[in-house]
């Protein structure tokens, strides 16, 4: 998996600074060879940086980066821009990013990286960075579930224009942020700018960073103020429809059997997959030296991977979830009927 080109999606609700954000990621000299696709080239303001047009509406920037607008099917352009790469007609990306809608389910584009018969074999899912409005923020994860689903799929938070936002507004929307999406790190666009490396680099797929990420999962896990299974309620159109958002964790004190487990995870979100918007895990499983982590979002599960050794000393499997409208106790008491009844 380290070896596929990693895609990294970038989304955000209406407003929340997606361009401001996209334009200093590829300022970043460290990121200089990606390639960009978003849905309208004229609409992320970066025209002054163009150098030349290749192909259509593909564009090599001056930092190196190439830009293709996504105008039809997101996998054809994905496997042009990857035809383009493999024929010398482009640079040789090392990364993608893919730019979404304000009004965007991240899904979707998961889905084509994971699941396209020729992408699979060639890219990886990186992570997902979701932009936060510090001004409005608040106000958009009430009103609209398209903020809150982006907010809860996202593996970084980016607040931006924190500038225009006072202090007590800050405080607060971050602890809405993270009774949302607790195993999310969360980053402050200031001026000064901020660290590409953090959001783009950092993954569990990526060999020199994947410890670090499921250490910030676990210290999520055992901080009992964001995981204390709580309730969000989010008007949506119809403000008779409410949608709950809870986050929690499931800590299994033996050691699992890999076969059950997967069996269970899969009908799950078989199951309740468009209610289960995030999990994430590290397993102690039978017969394993090294612990296996695991990463999903809805109906698809990464591959999963292993660490070369436990970040602690505490050797139970540690189960992230972040679910709509879902108790934790149903997701337990499935979880040990399932173990209860193949131990049988």
């Amino acid at each position: 998996m380290s070896e596929l080109i990693p895609v990294n999606v970038l989304t955000g609700f209406l407003g929340s600074g997606k361009t401001t954000l996209l334009n200093r990621l590829l300022s970043d000299p460290a990121f200089a060879n990606c390639a960009v696709l978003i849905n309208e080239f004229g609409a992320i303001g970066i025209d002054h940086h163009l150098v030349s047009a290749i192909d259509g509406d593909v564009t090599v920037l001056s930092s190196g980066c190439i830009c293709c607008t996504v105008r039809g099917d997101l996998a054809a352009a994905m496997r042009s821009l990857f035809d383009q790469r493999e024929r010398g007609q482009i640079s040789p990306f090392v990364r993608m990013i893919i730019e979404t809608t304000g009004l965007a389910d991240p899904v979707p584009v998961l889905s084509t990286v994971m699941h396209d018969r020729v992408l699979r074999h060639h890219f990886r899912v990186g992570n997902v960075l979701t932009t936060i409005d510090a001004v409005n923020g608040r106000d958009n994860l009430e009103r609209y579930p398209e903020c809150l689903k982006q907010a809860a799929l996202a593996d970084r938070l980016v607040l931006t224009k924190l500038d225009l936002a006072g202090h007590d507004d800050v405080k607060a929307l971050l602890e809405r942020l993270r009774q949302v999406n607790p195993i999310a790190k969360v980053v402050q666009a200031t001026q000064a700018g901020v660290d590409a490396q953090i959001l783009l680099g950092d993954d569990v797929f990526e060999v020199e960073t994947k410890s670090r990420e499921v250490v910030r999962w676990l210290e999520a896990a055992h901080n009992p103020q964001y995981l204390a299974v709580r309730t969000s309620r989010v008007a949506a159109a119809d403000a008779s429809v409410h949608r709950d958002i809870r986050a929690f964790a499931l800590i299994l004190p033996d050691a699992i059997d890999w076969t059950v487990f997967s069996i269970w995870l899969s009908l799950l979100l078989h199951t309740h997959g468009d209610k289960v918007l995030r999990v994430k895990g590290l397993l102690n499983v039978a017969g394993a030296d090294t612990p296996v982590v695991i990463h999903g979002v809805q109906q698809l599960v990464h591959p999963p991977t292993h660490l070369d050794r436990w970040p602690d000393e505490d050797r139970r499997s540690r189960l992230v979830f972040i679910v709509q409208g879902l108790e934790a106790n149903t997701i337990e008491a499935s979880l040990a009927a399932y173990q209860l009844a193949y131990s049988a």
